[in-house]
């Protein structure tokens, strides 16, 4: 398999479930910065210019972070990405979704590029304050859902992978982790998987 990624990016959480795998793959770096994603060598791989994208064995292009994740975990059960119960499985697909489709896409995209979200430069502090606010709050929502666990379900599973990258990115731009969010990026910073990840990327 390939993974295609960029350090840092959201695409580290499926880099930490293809460790958590442990199949052998071969991991691809696509510079955000310089534009690599909108150049033929990427956009004839994923059009969507975006990371994360896999490759799998059979050279079948997967995108969208909770599709990979969800594809990885069932076709690697032995490495129990999943829980067993369908209550569980909906559980986790619904905080991978909220921290994909809300905190990231939402709340961190406004401060990271804000320029996205208004033709006026004068409008950029505002929109960043709005991105912090929502990611402030969609942190404090997972704050609630770990209270008593060690995962976001109880046993590690693929939500912890998109939890694991908003609270990593929440250290980047200076927002404060509720304290369960703060215990669990710092279990998660201690699983080999993370630190092989952070290692390859060269964020450690």
């Amino acid at each position: 398999m390939k993974l295609f990624y960029a350090p840092g990016a959201c695409s580290i959480g499926i880099h930490v479930l293809m460790e958590e795998i442990g199949k052998p793959y071969e991991g691809v770096a696509v510079n955000l910065r310089e534009g690599a994603q909108y150049k033929p060598d990427f956009t004839s791989v994923n059009s969507k210019s975006k990371v994360p994208t896999v490759v799998d064995d059979a050279g079948t292009v997967r995108t969208e972070y909770p599709a990979i994740a969800y594809w990885l975990a069932r076709t690697n059960p032995y490495a129990n990405l999943l829980p067993d119960g369908i209550d569980e499985q909906a559980k986790v697909l619904e905080l991978m979704d909220y921290c994909v489709a809300t905190i990231h896409m939402q709340g961190f995209t406004r401060i990271f590029r804000s320029s996205n979200f208004s033709p006026n430069a004068s409008d950029e502090a505002a929109v960043k304050a709005r991105g912090t606010e929502i990611a402030e709050k969609g942190l404090a929502a997972l704050d609630k859902a770990l209270a008593g666990k060690e995962y976001a379900v109880g046993k590690f599973s693929i939500a912890d992978s998109a939890l694991f990258y908003v609270e990593y990115w929440a250290g980047r731009v200076g927002i404060k982790l509720p304290d369960n969010c703060a215990a669990h990026l710092g279990r998660m910073l201690k699983r080999p998987a993370v630190e092989r990840t952070l290692k390859a990327e060269g964020l450690a």
